[in-house]
């Protein structure tokens, strides 16, 4: 009986680990080439508020592809910095271009 509180204490405490894990689609990578040359807006809703920018050629993973109100495609976004993947939020899907791995 020990034996099975012990694993249920275990599954119970990594079950509750929140985890940040790269898209099923990992195997296309994507870069911020946003044609203005200026660091790309990322936003905390497609079309919401300015949380960030990212520069050209930074490496990025797309989690989700939404529209706005005005039919634009966003991405939400997400990719390493210092080692530790973080997602960032969303930019306008025409200023990302992707290739496969």
């Amino acid at each position: 009986m020990k034996k099975w509180s012990y694993l249920l204490f275990y599954m119970i405490l990594f079950s509750s680990i929140n985890t940040v894990q790269l898209p099923a689609k990992a195997e296309t990578s994507c870069k911020i080439t946003d044609p203005t040359g200026t660091p790309l807006n990322v936003r905390d809703e497609p079309n919401g508020k300015v949380i960030n920018a990212l520069k050209n050629g930074r490496k990025v993973y797309i989690h989700q592809i939404s529209y706005d109100s005005k039919g634009r495609p966003w991405a939400k976004i997400g990719g390493y910095y210092n080692s530790e993947y973080r997602v960032w939020g969303w930019v306008l899907r025409e200023f990302i271009s992707c290739y496969n791995n």
